[in-house]
């Protein structure tokens, strides 16, 4: 009997453990390794960090989906891929060879070498430094009632990309309730992110674009571009802007890291031939140094067609990558003809600015508002529903379409 691993629950990982329990029913043995026993939806980590929801109502147990006739958990912090040996490395637990390996870990955010960024600034990559994000909002907001020092009202994002535009607007939309926690009103309290990317959302253009960037001003969020962080301080941000050599400072109680975007730190510590913790991978989704390898969401590269850019690592294409995988590795352990190349297609995107407004494009058109607002709640259903069948979607999955 083959023996395949699968190295994290998140999006990638957990759908083709899903997807293979249903193809190779009783036919392999699947060992699924993750540092936590739970899944939970990376897209809605802001909701956690604005405190919003607890985890727990964008999680559930993996118990819950795993057939323990033929698939084993293993909790644990993976930190080496042994490729020769085909065997993997884990901190607590003697090593797990196997045959075949979807490699799905998942990103981290590096501090790119910035003074003070990792002892200073706030990440938000999993549910623990969401929750931190949160206890250390609170915690600010009750120091000024105490102290009336304003920096602990001052919230400042170093990064303006997707994720941390839709954590900006969940903290915006958060405010009359930090306001209550300082004894202020809700206008006092700011919000600005630092963007050093010539384009804010290059997902989106023309009239979409204008509108996402009316509803971040909408919501009193100040972008401040082209700024470039120097330092992170233990109570404030330097930055310079482009063409300028001086140093400016924003005073804030807390600061927020969501730049450095890469793939987990075990792809380099594996040996792998990559780019920032990503491996441009083979038309079957595999790595260059091992066929037995599938390397699946911020771990890997596909590049769009024609373009000299691989696709953005999104829950949309891991999903759709561990649907392949799982095909793939069905084909080969019944000795069967492989599938044809991995190839995407992108049904859209969409970006939330709080609760019930957001701006999207999907299947060619463009929305905005309340609509936009629905299909990303819709969007997060359908994950729900690839990863944890039903039942876990109607106990986490978002229903309040337009509120």
């Amino acid at each position: 009997m083959k023996t395949i691993v699968v190295l994290g629950a998140g999006y990638a990982g957990l759908k083709t453990v899903v997807a293979l329990q249903k193809k190779l029913h009783k036919e392999v043995k699947i060992i699924l390794v993750d540092r936590n026993p739970y899944h939970y939806e990376t897209m809605r980590l802001y909701e956690v960090a604005s405190g919003s929801y607890p985890y727990t109502r964008m999680s559930y147990q993996l118990s819950d989906v795993l057939d323990e006739s033929m698939t084993e958990l293993v909790v644990d912090q993976v930190e080496k891929i042994n490729i020769k040996d085909k065997a993997v490395e884990l901190r607590e637990h003697e090593p797990i060879s196997y045959d075949y390996l979807v490699v799905g870990l998942g990103w981290v955010l590096s501090d790119m070498g910035i003074e003070g960024a990792k002892e200073n600034a706030l990440p938000m990559s999993n549910v623990k430094e969401a929750e931190a994000i949160r206890n250390h909002l609170y915690a600010e907001m009750k120091a000024y009632r105490k102290d009336h020092d304003k920096k602990h009202l001052s919230i400042v994002i170093c990064g303006a990309g997707f994720q941390a535009v839709e954590l900006a607007g969940a903290l915006a939309e958060a405010r009359p309730r930090f306001a209550k926690m300082a004894g202020v009103n809700a206008k006092d309290i700011t919000i600005k992110m630092l963007d050093g990317s010539p384009v804010l959302l290059p997902m989106f253009q023309g009239k979409l674009l204008d509108y996402a960037l009316g509803l971040i001003k909408k919501n009193d969020i100040e972008i401040i571009k082209q700024a470039f962080v120097q330092k992170v301080s233990d109570h404030s941000v330097l930055y310079k802007m482009k063409d300028s050599d001086e140093i400016q400072e924003i005073p804030a109680g807390t600061r927020i890291w969501m730049m450095g975007f890469s793939g987990s730190p075990v792809i380099e510590a594996s040996g792998f031939k990559n780019r920032r913790g990503r491996v441009m991978v083979s038309d079957h989704l595999t790595a260059p140094e091992s066929d037995d390898i599938y390397l699946l969401g911020d771990v890997s590269s596909v590049m769009v067609p024609g373009k000299k850019w691989p696709w953005p690592n999104t829950a949309q294409m891991a999903l759709s990558m561990a649907n392949y995988a799982a095909k793939d590795i069905r084909s080969r352990i019944n000795h069967q003809a492989r599938p044809s190349k991995y190839v995407y297609h992108d049904l859209g995107v969409v970006v939330a600015v709080g609760e019930t407004r957001a701006a999207g494009k999907a299947m060619g058109h463009g929305y905005k508002g309340y609509l936009a607002s629905a299909l990303k709640k819709i969007i997060i259903d359908k994950s729900l529903m690839e990863t944890g069948g039903v039942k876990e979607t109607l106990s986490v999955g978002r229903f309040d379409l337009y509120h």
